[in-house]
């Protein structure tokens, strides 16, 4: 950028000055801004995708790091003295690229880990010593309370993809990636969970199956030989935020008739991804 560009604290102003040329006015607050969006979307000056990005970054600019963390006990760990075995378990499980360290328990978390440097064990027959202190990286802590836009711009600037968030005592409370915060702007971002487009339940063994939480109820049903009711909810993540009685976060679970949902990806507004496990009768 050169000298003679504006700064990024005047781009904003330069889309409302547009707005302002599009329909004779200035907004003057953010209820009229977002009045004003969806009125373009009425006009199809917007589509709908670029309407939800728009809300979104303002959202993000109110939300702070606790509204969309991971909490610490759903969080994927590894322990600083575990064996290759039992991290490769975790990592296996989890299919995560990134795990906290942590010391004597949950709330110390001493460094991170990156999944690609197990690679370095495998294959070798043992002959390499596996030590995860050799493996460790500086973790980044943040407060709860800091703002999701200046986060990003942090992550932005340090590469780093991944934060430890701490408590006013010091104590780590969770966790929060760079997906986490871009997902409150751009929405659901394909993972490592995604599946074909046009497949709404993929099964994963006998009794473990991954569905997309947007599944109507009648092709659950259909799916399962389940009877449950569409009346109220249309669809199977309105099936599970109702037996919750709260938009769930990411981790959280519930057992509805013969089945455990867990949560495995959501944002502020909605489900978007759900594990569900068949449990005996």
């Amino acid at each position: 950028m050169t000298g003679d560009e504006p700064s990024g604290g005047s781009r904003p102003r330069s889309w409302i000055k547009r707005l302002r040329q599009v329909f004779g006015r200035e907004p003057e607050d953010k209820e009229q801004l977002v009045r004003t969006l969806q009125d373009a979307k009425k006009r199809a000056l917007l589509d709908s995708e670029a309407l939800t990005m728009m809300e979104g970054v303002m959202q993000v600019a109110e939300l702070r790091v606790r509204d969309i963390m991971i909490p610490r006990a759903q969080m994927a760990v590894v322990a600083r003295d575990d064996s290759l075995e039992q991290v490769l378990a975790v990592a296996v499980e989890s299919a995560h690229s990134r795990f906290p360290v942590i010391g004597d328990d949950r709330s110390e978390v001493v460094g991170i880990m990156l999944a690609k440097d197990l690679l370095g064990y495998c294959g070798d027959n043992g002959a390499r010593r596996f030590n995860m202190r050799d493996l460790l990286r500086a973790a980044v802590f943040v407060p709860e309370s800091k703002r999701l836009n200046v986060l990003l711009k942090e992550f932005r600037t340090s590469r780093n993809h991944m934060a430890i968030v701490v408590d006013e005592y010091g104590a780590a409370a969770g966790l929060v990636t760079i997906e986490d915060v871009l997902e409150q702007i751009v929405g659901e971002i394909e993972d490592e969970h995604d599946f074909n487009e046009g497949i709404s339940i993929l099964k994963r063994s006998e009794h473990e199956f991954t569905a997309k939480a947007h599944t109507p109820i009648e092709d659950f049903n259909e799916f399962f030989g389940a009877d449950f009711e569409d009346e109220d909810f249309d669809t199977i993540g309105g099936l599970v935020v109702n037996a919750l009685g709260h938009l769930p976060k990411r981790g959280e679970k519930v057992e509805i008739g013969r089945f455990q949902f867990k949560v495995l990806r959501a944002d502020s507004r909605k489900i978007h991804l759900l594990s569900i496990q068949l449990l005996g009768d």
